[in-house]
């Protein structure tokens, strides 16, 4: 379907940039892709997002719309085939409050593992571990956050869930396990392993590269 002058502004490590591609693709959208540096922000980043000069930025027809999850609802009202959220009035309130769990709750804490050391690490891994088992009863017993099909919740999410994985890896530290929180990481399994899902993903070597990276400048900041 055309995009009618779609543009997406993003980075390949951004799990929020990431959540927008994903429901791009989903909903079958042409748009065109521009890699920012983040180190060198474009002037049409700047001029897109002014507030907070952050990917993602959704260009459409001259008009331009930031923060991800925002993004996503706009991308659902304006393209209706397709849709993302679900059609139920409690579904759809359900989908958004597990998507900004994601951003409230988690995305610190992950983001804590990432910027922390000693008994800081382990209390931002504690609570990680602790709101991804919460974020777990928000499936209730189903495939999907969205219920039977990938939907709003699971694209919000699933690039977070990826993030865990890779700071497993990064950091030999666990947050997630089939045997406290079996239903997640089925969940996990199942979304990443989607067609679409993993057309967007980062390479893990390199993510995992990125971010150790990451984690040595901050906390060489911090400890400066």
């Amino acid at each position: 379907m055309a995009g009618e002058g779609v543009k997406l502004l993003g980075y390949w490590a951004s799990p929020f940039a990431l959540r927008v591609r994903s429901a791009l693709k989903l909903k079958g959208i042409e748009y065109e892709y521009q890699e920012e540096d983040l180190g060198n922000k474009s002037p049409l980043l700047l001029q897109g997002n002014p507030v907070y000069k952050k990917v993602p930025v959704l260009l459409h027809n001259g008009k331009s719309i930031s923060e991800s999850l925002v993004i996503l609802e706009y991308i659902d009202e304006v393209w209706k085939h397709n849709p993302l959220l679900p059609e139920d009035p409690y579904e759809r309130a359900r989908s958004r409050f597990w998507a900004k769990f994601v951003d409230e709750k988690c995305v610190p804490a992950l983001v804590g593992v990432i910027t922390k050391v000693g008994e800081e690490l382990e209390k931002s891994a504690r609570e990680a571990r602790e709101h991804l088992k919460t974020l777990e009863s928000g499936l209730d017993g189903k495939r999907c956050f969205g219920g039977t099909k990938i939907g709003f919740a699971d694209v919000a999410i699933a690039w977070i869930a990826y993030w865990v994985r890779m700071e497993q890896e990064a950091f030999k530290i666990q947050l997630i396990d089939q045997q406290n929180m079996p239903l997640l990481a089925a969940w996990i399994d199942y979304v990443l392993e989607d067609p679409v899902m993993k057309e967007f993903m980062p390479p893990y070597d390199k993510l995992v590269k990125h971010t150790r990276d990451l984690r040595e400048k901050l906390t060489a900041v911090v400890s400066n």
